[in-house]
């Protein structure tokens, strides 16, 4: 009886393994036949995360203008209906799916379902993130591991997808979407900023890799200034947030993020106050540190009040049931660098950026002098 119940097992053992076999198989010959098809419609096939509102959600659509089908991740299903019409309108094939990126496991069924549906993954947009705004002593740990979980882990779980196809096919490429803020941090925005500096070490990591291996897949970082998104309406603090001006549109991020996505090019600051910034803070260590303490608090908060019970979108979607769009409040102050609502304010920022360079030589004669007592 022993024997026959072991055989019996055996042989169900044998038979799911064989049934497991025959289903991988016809997936295989299912994502085949969908590349086929889109390779002889002339179609690319493009992914892009948190695409369902803010800065997501225009590179989708220009990616649709640009031939390719695009497949759609966010949490939010009112807002992933309404960017798949909006991808749908311009000729392109959609495919929404609600996807946290947090989840390595959901990212993947995810990527295995675009491959079966739309074909081979030519190019790969890792834009979801979320934040805590708020100084660090007001910020709950859970919150702080959610926020870093969303915009650094979701990166790393959306490229380490991405490679697993393109890899092998040699041909491809990853863009991440990040910030200016990777390479200076900001007060009120620590989580933020921590998961871009961490970023821009996991890409240069992961670039190296595929340039040791001789890879023609590529990767791209877009670090973005500040851009008017729904973002500033879905984090929580006890003033309305803004973004710090120079304010851009999310069409002027998608056009760098597409042309990263098309040209190869590996990494673009976004913005001409930003360039400066990032310069600056490269050659006199420090100054970003100075400049944001002086000038980058205020600057992103209004005097407007708000209730501290307003809901955020850290662990829960806000466009479940309403969608958001592509734009924020800041419409009539978003013109870029050479928009009024920058121009006006250039004499005070100028001040500020000299009291900065000021308090970085004070910072520097202080820290010599130090020294020197040190030695004598």
């Amino acid at each position: 009886m022993a024997e026959l119940t072991e055989i019996l097992a055996w042989t169900k053992r044998a038979w799911n393994g064989i049934a497991c076999r025959i289903a991988a198989a016809e997936a295989d010959k299912g994502v085949e036949k969908a590349r086929r098809e889109a390779r002889l419609a002339g179609r690319r096939v493009a992914v892009v995360t948190g695409a369902s509102g803010g800065v997501g959600r225009a590179p989708a659509r220009r990616l649709a203008e640009a031939g390719f089908d695009v497949a759609l991740f966010a949490r939010g299903e009112t807002g992933l209906g309404a960017v798949a019409r909006e991808v749908e309108k311009r000729g392109a094939r959609a495919l929404s799916l609600a996807v946290d990126v947090t989840s390595c496991d959901e990212v993947e069924r995810a990527a295995r379902r675009v491959e079966f549906e739309l074909g081979a993954i030519d190019v790969w947009v890792n834009d979801a993130m979320t934040t805590v705004f708020a100084p660090l002593e007001e910020i709950e740990p859970e919150d702080f591991a959610r926020a870093v979980e969303v915009t650094f882990l979701g990166q790393v779980w959306g490229r380490m997808t991405a490679l697993k196809r393109m890899r092998p096919r040699d041909s491809g490429t990853v863009v991440k979407v990040g910030s200016a803020l990777a390479y200076i941090g900001i007060p009120l925005q620590s989580a933020y900023c921590a998961s871009n500096f961490a970023c821009r070490g996991y890409f240069e990591s992961v670039r190296a890799e595929l340039l040791h291996e001789k890879s023609r897949v590529k990767m791209a970082m877009v670090h973005l200034p500040a851009v008017n998104t729904p973002q500033f309406d879905w984090s929580a603090i006890d003033r309305y947030p803004q973004p710090v001006p120079p304010i851009y549109q999310p069409e002027i991020a998608a056009k760098f993020i597409v042309q990263a996505a098309l040209g190869g090019q590996r990494e673009k600051v976004v913005g001409s106050w930003n360039k400066l910034l990032v310069l600056a803070g490269r050659l006199a260590p420090g100054l970003g540190n100075q400049y944001a303490s002086l000038g980058a608090w205020e600057t992103q908060l209004t005097s407007e009040q708000i209730d501290p019970r307003r809901p955020g979108n850290l662990r829960s979607p806000l466009d479940s049931s309403r969608e958001h769009g592509a734009h924020g409040g800041f419409d009539e102050r978003a013109g870029g660098f050479a928009g009024p609502s920058f121009l006006t304010n250039l004499p005070k920022t100028g001040l500020i950026f000299a009291r900065a360079v000021k308090a970085t030589a004070k910072e520097k004669v202080e820290l010599y002098r130090a020294r020197i007592d040190q030695a004598a």
